[in-house]
């Protein structure tokens, strides 16, 4: 390969022209003229005028050109200056909040699930709420009643919230959903209904896994977070379906670490759990439960509250992501 040449920034030595001799008279030397007279100075003493003409000129310019640049120095910005930008801002600029700004990070990933059973399957079973509860109630047409289908028609049984974990369709959501159901329903955020699938099951904490049948075409998946971090004063943020209203977000902060539930009939003891205060209710279920950076923390499963009204009294339970995760084969953090 050829390299380019280099250049100095010298010069190189040239050989020099042979002298013309005076045997050539046809290239006699320049030197060998007659020597020129020296010539006037532009500004010789014959025209005085015209010199100070030129200082004056000179002078003027050199005045005029001082007084442009005779500017204020700009003065160096102080604490006070900004915390007035600060304020300034904060009175004319409409920021959203920390809670809207988590809203809007987890809300792609956040499904409505509807648990449908039979309703000959209904009759052989005991009301899943207590007397004087208050059923979910989906959001959209309403559906047939009991008393009002026919023994092979399918009748809602429940009203969850599910969160996306991976983009293609696999939901996270509580057990107590779906547990049971002839048919499972889920709305994504843009719309899309689709049937969905049990994949997974963690009894001991209340989770199940659901694979979406279709999904959408920019479907996002939440983002998860470690709770090793995570400690008691926290804001967390709770998104959800309660009562079939929403999505809704509540926010609050964590009241507690390692706390342990167990559900009113005492078939069902959990531990390790995260107790929150951003309110819940029936239909929160299966939700998740985030930072203020929108990264799930937790999934909401359980409300603590001694009267069989089942609302919220500011104690709530979500296990915490990595138990989740772990249901559906997810690595831990």
């Amino acid at each position: 390969m050829r390299r380019p040449a280099l250049y100095s920034s010298s010069r190189t030595g040239r050989p020099e022209r042979e002298t013309p001799t005076a045997a050539n008279p046809e290239v006699a030397p320049l030197a060998a003229a007659q020597p020129t007279p020296p010539t006037a100075s532009r500004f010789s003493a014959a025209s005085p005028k015209l010199l100070w003409t030129a200082i004056l000129v000179l002078a003027a310019l050199l005045i005029f050109s001082i007084g442009l640049g005779l500017r204020p120095g700009q003065r160096k910005l102080t604490q006070e200056d900004i915390n007035a930008a600060v304020l300034k801002t904060l009175e004319t600029q409409n920021i959203p909040s920390e809670y809207a700004k988590a809203y809007d990070k987890i809300r792609p990933s956040v499904v409505r699930v509807v648990s449908y059973v039979k309703k000959s399957r209904l009759k052989e079973e005991s009301p899943s709420l207590p007397k004087g509860g208050a059923k979910p109630k989906p959001l959209g047409p309403a559906t047939a009643e009991p008393d009002k289908a026919g023994p092979d028609d399918e009748v809602e049984h429940g009203v969850g919230t599910g969160v996306v974990i991976v983009d293609k369709g696999i939901i996270l959501t509580n057990l107590h959903v779906v547990a049971g159901a002839d048919r499972i329903m889920v709305t994504f955020s843009d719309g899309l209904e689709a049937r969905a699938s049990i994949t997974g099951v963690q009894a001991e904490n209340d989770l199940a896994v659901l694979q979406a049948s279709k999904i959408p075409d920019d479907m996002i998946a939440a983002t998860m977070r470690s709770t090793s971090d995570l400690g008691t004063g926290d804001k967390v943020l709770a998104v959800g379906f309660p009562f079939g209203i929403g999505p809704s977000a509540s926010g609050g902060i964590v009241s507690g670490l390692k706390r342990a539930f167990r559900s009113p009939e005492g078939k069902q003891e959990m531990s390790n759990l995260i107790q929150f205060d951003a309110a819940a209710n029936p239909g929160n279920s299966g939700g998740p439960l985030v930072t203020m950076d929108g990264e799930v923390v937790g999934i909401v499963t359980a409300i603590l509250n001694p009267t069989p009204a089942r609302t919220f009294l500011g104690i709530g339970f979500a296990v915490p992501i990595e138990n989740a995760a772990s249901a559906a084969g997810l690595p831990p953090f």
